[in-house]
């Protein structure tokens, strides 16, 4: 598998895995274009869930932005009133990525998922929440519609008044890390994707409905999934650490 001369990582795949250009059908030529007209089949999971919380209005906005299963919440560097275009990058935290909380106390090196380096650079941050994560509509598809809300937060921050909407970056780390990249693999929007620590195949974060509310048997559910399959479908300029 060639890859793009603009993606550059550091990248193990296990032997097995089953690329989609291996035998079989000719596979679709984008992730967005496998995707048309599936529907996925949820399993049960828990329905718990917990409010966002109200961040310091000096350090960020709580607001809401359109998505597919209605109004989703995120946390948004305010506008610096300096009457410039500022760079921005959307981040995802690791864990339930779905979810969203304090991101602005500081935090241990070991684990900071603040990403707050980026902040006190000037770079304007935003914080989703995505489907089925806080108190928001909807409810987890382990990696599937999550991926339409991380675009659907990158369009909000694009028509901000103080947004630069040519320099709008995407970020994550772990399980961020893993749907920042599957992110990067269905759209261009992006100026550039870091991700730090994500996993080339979901399914090693194991059987959890609240992580994973799919039966990743089924070959179909689980190629739209797995970030290893569309890496060289990336367009975007791309680093893994």
């Amino acid at each position: 598998m060639k890859l793009p001369r603009q993606l550059l990582l550091l990248l193990f795949i296990p032997i097995g895995m089953r690329s989609p250009c291996q035998g079989g059908d000719p596979p679709p030529a984008t992730l967005l274009g496998a995707r048309q007209n599936f529907h996925t089949k949820l399993l049960s999971q828990n329905t718990e869930k917990d409010p966002v919380k109200v961040a310091p209005r000096k350090l960020f906005l709580t607001v809401k932005y359109p998505a597919a299963n209605g109004q989703l919440a995120a946390y948004l560097t305010p506008d610096p009133v300096d009457g410039k275009k500022h760079p921005a990058i959307i981040w995802i935290t690791g864990g339930d990525c779905n979810s969203i909380g304090d991101v602005w106390s500081a935090a241990p090196r070991d684990n900071d998922q603040t990403a707050a380096a980026y902040r006190q650079a000037g770079i304007v941050m935003m914080f989703p929440s995505l489907r089925g994560g806080n108190n928001n509509p909807g409810v987890k598809e382990g990696f599937l519609g999550e991926v339409d809300d991380v675009l659907a937060a990158a369009k909000y921050l694009q028509k901000q008044p103080y947004v630069d909407s040519k320099r709008v970056y995407l970020g994550g780390h772990s399980t961020g890390g893993t749907l920042a990249l599957l992110v990067s693999e269905y759209s261009p929007l992006f100026r550039a994707v870091f991700a730090f620590g994500p996993v080339e195949d979901i399914a090693s974060y194991g059987s959890d409905r609240d992580w994973l509310p799919v039966d990743l048997r089924n070959r179909q559910e689980a190629t739209l999934r797995p970030l290893g399959y569309w890496l060289a479908r990336i367009p975007s300029p791309a680093w893994v650490l």
